[in-house]
């Protein structure tokens, strides 16, 4: 029997009353994916229902295994089957609302500095950033047989051979470029296969994503992270606008918010230490951004997510 995976699942609402009882919720915890904003996750299993959208500064890669599962996104619904991989961005919020009864799927977390690895078209980056849908139809028995032995090696404890699972899954992505695929929502226009942003742009967008991760929850801003890829804050900015759709100042807020919901969890912790350890200067602005992307204050996040326990179902 396939045992349940450690990591982000998502999974199925909307069930008769006897059957919710019998399929476990997706619990969000201080060791989940939404906590962990700086590293790479995989996992291999039956994916959990989720009562509420959330989100997570990582790029999200899923492969149906077997089943079906139905996403609501920020902007559009997609269902997929078994044999569909998909690709996008988990900083919007996104909900696994329905499922079929035996859904298995794998897949992985991507931060962001692994993401821009990826010489994927210029056009279908910006359209992940911007909240659209990779659809790769195209997979055949080596997924199958590869994203399980990519999970393994990730939890091996080797970093070569985990090193060589994330290589490995990014060759397998870029793959997309010769193979049909689909951005959903679809557009009139058609994606035109251009080369993506040059090698250079790339390193430079990697360096600031690597200094960003070693140091989102100190007093940094656009001249430290430009100073880390040797280059000038306002071309920093703009390329990292360019490229992910998000300032600088908006992605590392998306990474402070993502650490400081596992710590809100804590039934010990305080919402200003809360703030504070998780790199905000006040309790105010800390707030704000999380009522901006959250749709509710820090207070209510916790009382929800202690309230969907499973002490308190």
């Amino acid at each position: 029997m396939l045992m349940k995976p450690s990591v982000c699942e998502k999974g199925k609402t909307d069930l008769p009353e006897s059957k919710m009882l019998e399929r476990p919720y997706y619990q969000q915890t201080a060791n989940s994916v939404e906590g962990a904003p700086t590293t790479l996750q995989m996992f291999h299993g039956t994916p959990l229902v989720m009562r509420a959208p959330h989100w997570h500064a990582q790029v999200e890669v899923n492969f149906i295994m077997r089943g079906w599962v139905h996403y609501k996104m920020a902007h559009h619904d997609i269902r997929l089957v078994a044999g569909d991989m998909v690709l996008f961005w988990g900083g919007l919020p996104h909900q696994m609302d329905d499922a079929s009864d035996d859904p298995i799927y794998a897949g992985g977390h991507l931060p962001l500095i692994h993401f821009f690895r990826l010489r994927l078209p210029e056009a279908v980056q910006h359209r992940l950033m911007s909240g659209a849908t990779l659809l790769i139809r195209a997979t055949d028995a080596a997924d199958v047989a590869n994203f399980p032995r990519w999970n393994r090696y990730t939890r091996s404890g080797d970093p070569v051979r985990a090193t060589h699972a994330v290589d490995e899954m990014l060759l397998r992505l870029e793959r997309m470029r010769f193979e049909p695929f689909e951005l959903m929502p679809r557009l009139h226009d058609d994606i035109v296969l251009t080369n993506s942003v040059d090698q250079q742009s790339s390193r430079n967008i990697s360096r600031m994503c690597g200094f960003i991760a070693e140091n989102f929850l100190d007093d940094i801003d656009s001249n430290d992270i430009a100073a880390a890829a040797e280059i000038h804050p306002k071309y920093a900015m703009s390329l990292f606008k360019k490229s992910t759709g998000m300032t600088l100042n908006e992605y590392v807020s998306l990474l402070r918010l993502s650490y400081a919901q596992a710590r809100l969890l804590d039934p010990d912790a305080n919402i200003l230490n809360v703030a504070m350890q998780s790199g905000f200067g006040s309790l105010s602005a800390f707030n704000k951004s999380f009522r901006k992307i959250a749709g509710m204050s820090p207070s209510d996040f916790r009382r929800d997510g202690r309230a969907s326990s499973p002490a308190g179902i």
